[in-house]
């Protein structure tokens, strides 16, 4: 991992830091390095270790006092492009209202639907930047962003055009995820199975087509959203158009959606409080991802936590995100879900950082990225903290001071 190349010249060097690479090491699941350094060519990582270590000079030599330095944060799960917002459903909530009482009156889902549907792509390009940027200032370098409040072509496309807008406005990776498989929309109601035909053989083709998305998502719910059944047709038309797939899955009810994620080799399942240990040993077998949303455990006051003991048992790799939205998780702060996933779900320090770095990359499909090892890509965030655990200690407190994405 460290040798020397005493014939190479590095681009930019960063020095007078502590490393938490993310690769574990024997009993340290963090991969520490204290006094390290990170060596960076060609946007790559080209050198990790001890800076007593570092075998070459570099055209750009960086200081960080003693800053700690992790791979860039991977927010993993986000409805980040959205048009309006839902602070009267939130009025609603605290008047007793649930979740599912305000889906089943047209409000949730539909509702940011209607303001989506009315937005143009540069509005919703406008809207989504603050947002963005509250994560990339907390140290963020990729994020996944998803359709699904559009519900007809034009509109899921003109979404993921904006999300892709968004990493070209600013120093990010945008990783793209069809959902139109979200919600019925107004005009199919009571047809559900039309439109999930409509779904697999119009809107998922078409946007295949034109390159618009990275994966295929889906809200399994019988109760307000997809059956089983319904999904599985979706994730069919997904793997014909060569689309890796992920789920919304057992968020409200078991409805078997961790083993349904599995059987299909899902990149993740996302929420999965109420997945069964079968299910859940499912997909540690499948090598499907579990992603824990905090925030949204949170916002509608949910009660039943995930069975961590079973993922645990199983080996089964999580992640951590924001599911930043305008209905359940209006949370742009990885931070935050840091926090929130030591406190309410009580994973460990080691647990709740792979779940926004190594796994977080995992669940997006990508292989280049998420430690701090040679080759990889060399996205940084730089934090003034004594230890890695302050990270998931503070809660309102930002301590990044740097981020670098792509070496630069």
């Amino acid at each position: 991992m460290n040798r020397p190349r005493h014939d190479h010249r590095f681009d930019r060097v960063w020095l007078d830091a502590h490393l938490c690479t993310m690769a574990p090491r024997g009993e340290d699941p963090l991969g520490v390095i204290e006094d390290g350094a990170i060596a960076a060519k060609d946007g790559r990582i080209a050198w990790v270790g001890k800076r007593s270590d570092l075998p070459a000079a570099a055209e750009v030599t960086t200081r960080c006092d003693g800053a700690w330095i992790l791979p860039g944060l991977i927010d993993c799960h986000t409805h980040l492009v959205f048009g309006g917002n839902r602070a009267r459903e939130f009025e609603m909530r605290l008047e007793g209202a649930s979740y599912e009482d305000i889906a089943k009156a047209g409000g949730g889902i539909l509702s940011t639907v209607r303001a989506t549907r009315a937005a143009s792509e540069d509005d919703l390009v406008a809207s989504a930047l603050p947002r963005l940027d509250a994560l990339l200032a907390e140290g963020v370098t990729t994020v996944e962003v998803k359709s699904g409040y559009g519900l007809d072509l034009d509109t899921e496309a003109r979404m993921l055009r904006a999300a892709r807008r968004l990493g070209q406005a600013r120093a990010v990776s945008v990783a793209t995820s069809l959902l139109a498989a979200h919600a019925v929309p107004p005009e199919s109601a009571g047809r559900a199975a039309d439109y999930v035909r409509h779904v697999a053989d119009g809107i998922l083709p078409a946007i295949a087509a034109e390159g618009l998305a990275d994966a295929v998502d889906a809200f399994t719910d019988s109760a307000i959203a997809f059956t089983p059944e319904e999904t599985a047709r979706v994730f069919d038309a997904a793997q014909r158009h060569g689309l890796r797939v992920k789920l919304h899955a057992d968020q409200l009810r078991d409805d078997g959606g961790a083993a349904l994620a599995a059987r299909y080799g899902a990149l993740s399942a996302d929420h999965i409080e109420y997945a069964n240990p079968d299910g859940i040993a499912a997909m540690a077998r499948a090598g499907t991802v579990g992603v824990l949303l905090p925030g949204a455990f949170y916002f509608i006051r949910e009660t039943k936590q995930p069975d961590l003991a079973a993922m645990r048992a199983a080996g089964l790799r999580l992640a951590l995100a924001t599911d930043l939205n305008p209905g359940s998780s209006p949370a742009p702060s990885v931070l935050l879900m840091l926090n929130m996933g030591c406190t309410l779900f009580r994973l460990t320090v080691a647990e709740a950082l792979a779940g926004v770095t190594r796994h977080a990359a995992a669940a997006l499909g990508f292989d280049d990225r998420g430690m701090l090892a040679p080759g990889l890509r060399c996205d940084l965030a730089l934090f003034a903290v004594s230890r890695p655990a302050e990270l998931c200690y503070w809660i309102g407190r930002n301590t990044c001071v740097g981020r670098v994405v792509n070496g630069r």
